[in-house]
């Protein structure tokens, strides 16, 4: 029996996890839950029957999901979402506010009573989270970096869309290369974000908006661009659309330390044509271990710290150890 997956927020993330799981040959897309008018949304090419409906009748629809993956952005929509929908379902989402995961997985977790929530599954906080614990473990002596980019963040452009004032806005993540090169030749410098990231939005404002208090909103937003060197430019929509509305992006994590008298270095790097999908894709893989853990009665809150590895694929445990380990 496949695994019954369905979505909320079929934007860029909702498409691209809509695509992994059609990929995924233990799972089908049950249905697509939207905010915007059903009958508008044009769903891809599925393997089975998949309904299109409004968010406010998932919950009729508790008996026929296993899964429900999240796509909603960080700053507005999974904060109401994500404690919802886990009071419902077994819920995977991407949320990437960093600062503020400890109070939306307790929020999560306190509805989460019956239900196995993953939260925070994307690739950074995600992947990257674990690479830096793994790295730190097998390397104490050292430090652990983190860049982002160069590309387009999700969660950033979100932030800059929902401000008063902007019609569409997509934000750019650099990093800075002589704090790279630094990390890489095992200086150990003590960077701040500022240090090691920079930021450029590229903003269409609505007609008669006011662009400098758009660009200080921006500039002074907590979380997001407060702690950056942070660029903001207006364009119209035409520029917008000719040369920002590929959605590349990636990172990288890098350990400096020492072994003894020894020099070691660690790093896990991505480049990623499209981040949605591939997001997409790492939440899709996290619909099996949530399906998993509920089975077990593992209720709550969970992140990827908490989840065998094994659980992620479609594979057995002992299929995997003798293919991979």
């Amino acid at each position: 029996m496949k695994l019954r997956v369905g979505i909320v927020g079929y934007g860029n993330v909702g498409r691209g996890a809509a695509k992994a799981v059609n990929a995924a040959p233990d799972m089908e897309l049950k249905a697509v839950f939207t905010r915007r008018d059903p009958p508008a949304v044009e769903i891809i090419e599925t393997h089975g029957s998949c309904s299109v409906l409004p968010v406010s009748s998932a919950e009729s629809m508790t008996g026929d999901i296993d899964v429900m993956l999240l796509c909603g952005g960080s700053a507005a929509d999974l904060p109401e979402q994500g404690p919802y929908f886990a009071s419902m379902f077994n819920i995977v989402d991407s949320y990437d506010t960093h600062a503020k995961i400890p109070d939306y997985m307790a929020a999560v977790d306190a509805a989460a009573k019956n239900t196995t929530a993953v939260i925070a599954s994307g690739w950074d906080p995600g992947l990257f989270s674990m690479v830096r614990v793994l790295s730190e473990a097998v390397l104490p002596d050292g430090m652990t970096y983190t860049f982002w980019g160069e590309g387009v963040s999700q969660g950033h452009s979100d932030a800059v869309r929902r401000i008063d004032g902007v019609q569409n806005a997509v934000q750019y993540t650099i990093p800075v290369e002589s704090a790279v090169d630094a990390v890489r030749a095992g200086e150990r410098p003590e960077l701040t974000a500022r240090q090691k990231i920079k930021r450029e939005c590229f903003v269409v404002a609505e007609p008669g908006a006011d662009k400098n208090k758009i660009e200080k909103t921006i500039k002074n937003m907590p979380h997001y661009f407060v702690d950056y060197n942070t660029t903001v430019n207006f364009i119209d929509d035409t520029e917008l659309n000719a040369k920002h509305s590929n959605m590349p992006h990636g990172g990288m994590v890098l350990r400096s330390g020492n072994t003894g008298e020894n020099s070691q270095a660690m790093e896990f790097s991505l480049k990623l044509e499209s981040n949605p999908e591939f997001t997409g894709s790492i939440i899709a893989a996290y619909a099996r271990a949530a399906y998993r853990l509920s089975r077990e009665g593992h209720f709550g809150a969970k992140t990827v710290f908490d989840i065998p590895l094994w659980y992620l694929s479609e594979k057995d445990r002992l299929a995997l150890i003798k293919e991979n380990l």
